[in-house]
């Protein structure tokens, strides 16, 4: 349904480490890089998600993200790549049973919640 989702980041050069970083553990890797643009594939798929720096960011234009993992390890070194990144901590890796998934949440530089999910049941 969703081709491809990016987001908007106020500074570039602090948000493109900060998904490097959180995303590294997931597979996600940077596959294409211009002038203010990060590409982000998942096993050469191309265009999944971008980040780019635009300078600027409406207070109220935050998102949420959700990148699916394979395991709870990968949930666990997502959390821990994005936080030495510079994350802000919103939930640590846990079950949660309402979601019937392992998740972790954190806080791009920018403010825009940024988790990753590994999907187990109820």
């Amino acid at each position: 349904m969703i081709h491809h989702l990016g987001v908007f980041a106020s500074d570039f050069a602090a948000s493109r480490p900060f998904y490097v970083a959180a995303l590294w553990p997931l597979g996600i890797q940077v596959g294409h890089e211009t002038d203010g643009i990060a590409e982000f594939w998942l096993d050469r798929v191309r265009h999944a998600f971008s980040v780019a720096g635009d300078g600027q960011r409406c207070p109220d234009s935050r998102h949420a993200i959700a990148f699916i993992a394979s395991t709870r390890h990968q949930v666990d070194e997502f959390y821990d790549s994005a936080m030495k990144a510079g994350a802000s901590p919103r939930h640590a890796p846990r079950h949660w049973p309402e979601y019937g998934a392992y998740c972790a949440f954190v806080s791009d530089p920018d403010g825009n919640n940024s988790e990753a999910v590994h999907k187990e049941g109820t």
